[in-house]
């Protein structure tokens, strides 16, 4: 018996000793920090077997990583009204975005990479090359504040690149996109949900407390009160909800299967609701551009007619007449069809003046600079609202950069259009990638009439979807044979029940 326990204890040794001495020398460390550093320093070392666990777990299913980064990439910014958060709000989707991509270079014989030197790359990369020009911009004589220069950059720039690198790489397949459309479409009805709760039943605590702290101001507007969701404010939540209304309504009328249609819709219709409740009168102008896109895009004069006759005829309604008044979601609405709008005007008034200064300023006043000093000239330029973000990048960047991201953008929208209008041959494809398109225009006219094109959760949803229009050219093949397949697979089906009601019939 003792020469069979020690021949047990030897093979255990031999097969498992390493893994012995380390949890050992663990328990050590842990002890020693628990003595010298308290309980959060043992509370560190204690849990470290279970980080590296989970790093493993990580790279083996690196899936549940992507669409974890997805679902809080929805709900961070909003998190924030509910939540006090001890960290950067944009720290968790970075962080996500970084490991994904260590997971790409770790892993690259995993992944294809076919087709991803394309054109939104490389307009991509025009952007990224010019802000990192941006690090050198000294125009109001602060010195250069990398740190600074980077924290904004991160937000504006990097973060395209990193939406773009992943879903290129992770969603390089039909089914995957697929499942990326059912979930973005989940979440946008629970965020249309949201609206009608908050409208029908009022704000919670938390709600009301970021209100009177922070939203009072701009949420209550002439006895209108505008509904946000779980999003940051009611600007991001509109023109967000209304381009992902655009989207999935144009999904539902060019999607597969019927259920598809039906859900997609759902989702479109929804989404519609919860722009109105939003009262941000940007969002109008967003659905009504995006319906204008998918006019030219459709390839087809039986869709092009009715949307552009109900566009028309909401334009009318909204710009000419006084229809539905009595409701003050639509008297705040309207307002977005008066030139004579008096938020609009100080807007321009506010333009004007930053059109004096940047003129001497063609590559902005720089990015992410500290607090400008009264006695500078451009102090003025720092203290004025910008109000959008196309606005934001030329105060900051100047002339050249407002420029060049125009160009940028111009490039991979174009891009895709040529690819959905002339290069996939499946129209159940070529209505996805008219339905990301017309969702990014949608998104940019958002971002020049408000703060938000760069604020979560709309990068990865319309620079997301951007991207797998120029996936799907490299795919169609793939699809185009699954679709022959299922049809296979009903014609069988439907075969074998002829035949069976056959036999009972004689």
């Amino acid at each position: 018996m003792r020469r069979y326990l020690e021949r047990s204890i030897s093979e255990y040794n031999k097969e498992n000793g390493g893994r012995v001495l380390l949890l050992f020398l663990l328990f050590i460390i842990a002890i020693y920090q628990m003595v010298h550093a308290g309980l959060n320093g043992f509370a560190i070392i204690a849990l470290s077997p279970l980080l590296v666990l989970l790093t493993i777990t990580t790279f083996r299913y690196k899936g549940i990583v992507f669409w974890t980064l997805f679902i809080i990439n929805y709900f961070l910014m909003g998190a924030q009204l509910y939540v006090n958060m001890p960290f950067p709000t944009s720290l968790p989707c970075e962080m996500l975005e970084l490991l994904l991509i260590a997971m790409i270079v770790y892993d690259y014989e995993q992944f294809s990479f076919k087709g991803m030197g394309n054109l939104m790359f490389a307009a991509i990369m025009l952007w990224v090359l010019f802000i990192c020009l941006e690090m050198f911009n000294d125009t109001c004589n602060l010195g250069y504040h990398i740190s600074e220069w980077y924290s904004e950059a991160r937000l504006i720039c990097f973060h395209i690149l990193y939406v773009y690198i992943i879903f290129f790489v992770f969603l390089h397949d039909y089914k995957k996109i697929m499942k990326f459309l059912y979930v973005w479409a989940a979440l946008s009805i629970f965020a249309g949900y949201w609206a009608w709760r908050q409208k029908t039943f009022g704000f919670n605590p938390e709600e009301w407390r970021w209100l009177w702290a922070v939203g009072m101001r701009t949420h209550f507007v002439n006895g209108t009160i505008r509904y946000f969701s779980f999003f940051s404010d009611a600007a991001n939540f509109g023109c967000s909800i209304a381009a992902a209304s655009v989207f999935f309504l144009i999904l539902g009328l060019t999607a597969r299967e019927k259920w598809e249609r039906i859900f997609f819709g759902i989702a479109g219709v929804v989404s519609m609701y919860g722009m109105f409740t939003s009262g941000t009168r940007t969002a109008i102008a967003c659905f009504l551009l995006g319906g204008l896109v998918y006019v030219f895009l459709s390839k087809s004069v039986k869709i092009a007619i009715p949307v552009s006759i109900a566009g028309l005829l909401f334009y009318f309604v909204m710009a000419f007449t006084e229809i539905g008044n009595g409701n003050p979601m639509i008297r705040r609405m309207r307002t977005a069809f008066d030139r004579k709008d008096a938020s609009a005007s100080v807007r321009h008034i506010n333009q004007d003046v930053m059109r004096k200064y940047i003129k001497d300023a063609p590559w902005g006043i720089g990015m992410g600079a500290p607090s400008i000093p009264a006695r500078n000239k451009y102090n003025i330029v720092s203290h004025i609202p910008t109000d959008s973000t196309y606005v934001h990048i030329w105060v900051h960047t100047g002339i050249i950069g407002i420029n060049v991201f125009l160009i940028s953008t111009f490039l991979m929208f174009a891009g895709a259009c040529y690819i959905t209008v002339f290069r996939l041959k499946s129209k159940v494809l070529s209505g996805l990638g008219a339905a990301s398109c017309c969702g990014f225009a949608a998104m940019q006219l958002g971002g020049y009439g408000n703060l938000i094109l760069f604020q979560y959760p709309n990068v990865i949803l319309f620079y997301g979807a951007l991207t797998i229009v120029y996936i799907l050219p490299h795919i169609e093949a793939d699809y185009l044979k699954l679709e022959e397949e299922e049809a296979a697979k009903k014609a069988l089906a439907a075969e074998e029940g002829d035949t069976s009601n056959t036999k009972k019939t004689k």
